[in-house]
């Protein structure tokens, strides 16, 4: 069963609802692009920890390669004769631990990361957050980098960067890594509420052209997989930012007319 409306849902970009989207959509991508990539290159999902002393701005955002299950305190079998010290009891550490994927292509050759991929989260676009900061470092960064960058936003509320902010209810950006220092335009993607996501190029290396990346039929699978509309029931509003006037009752009727159609 497809969506009420014809490209986004902005009922998914509830941030409680975001994340287990977020997977599967990541999912969805992945496996249209391995198909289209190959056999040259690969797809990786590879998951970005981000690991906060809550009321601390000190966070650390790790790539998990390994995880420690336990250590031995006394890894020889010596056993030790001196008594334990008392210990202080101080109040426990409050830690938030967050993790977000992305999309990376990679030549499988070389093994060199060829593109990037992020879908945004509520965590990369929070005004004054670590996430958006650790978010647009890496942005920073790969931009300098000889390798390809496509961020894709679908979520309304949240901080942008100012080429792009105020111009579209979602949008999917490109800058390609040959064309960063000849300060080429980067190649932007604007849709809205009532737009079907576009379909938007995915570059590779020079000598390979341009791969399709449909992003309806990524967010259709999605939806359907999912079997999102028992999990929405769509019986409360959108979740923030408020739509604009016509937007929201246009959300309304395609809705109501959702579920005479769903109900016969």
């Amino acid at each position: 069963m497809l969506s009420p409306f014809p490209g986004m849902d902005p009922y998914l970009e509830n941030p409680n609802r975001w994340r287990g989207f977020h997977t599967r959509f990541i999912v969805a991508l992945s496996e249209q692009l391995a198909e289209r990539v190959g056999p040259n290159f690969y797809v990786e999902i590879p998951e970005r920890v981000d690991i906060i002393e809550l009321g601390s701005r000190t966070g650390k955002y790790i790539l998990p390669d390994a995880y420690i299950v336990s250590t031995p305190t006394d890894p020889f079998g010596i056993q030790q004769a001196d008594a334990i010290a008392p210990a202080t009891l101080i109040e426990p550490f409050l830690v938030e631990e967050t993790s977000e994927r992305f999309l990376e292509i990679i030549e499988k050759e070389s093994r060199e990361i060829v593109t990037v991929i992020e879908v945004l989260s509520p965590t990369n676009k929070a005004r004054n957050s670590e996430g958006l900061d650790a978010f647009m470092e890496k942005r920073r960064t790969i931009m300098s980098s000889q390798t390809h960058w496509m961020e894709i936003d679908l979520l309304r509320a949240g901080e942008r960067p100012a080429a792009v902010a105020g111009k579209s209810d979602y949008y999917a950006l490109l800058a390609r890594a040959r064309e960063k220092k000849q300060h080429t335009p980067y190649e932007v993607w604007f849709f809205n509420l009532r737009d079907r996501m576009p379909t938007i190029a995915v570059p590779l290396q020079p000598a390979f052209d341009d791969v399709p990346l449909n992003l309806q039929m990524a967010f259709d699978v999605t939806y359907q997989r999912a079997r999102y509309p028992s999990i929405l029931e769509y019986t409360h509003e959108p979740p923030a930012p408020p739509l604009r006037n016509e937007d929201a009752q246009w959300v309304q009727e395609r809705v109501r007319e959702w579920k005479k159609a769903v109900n016969g």
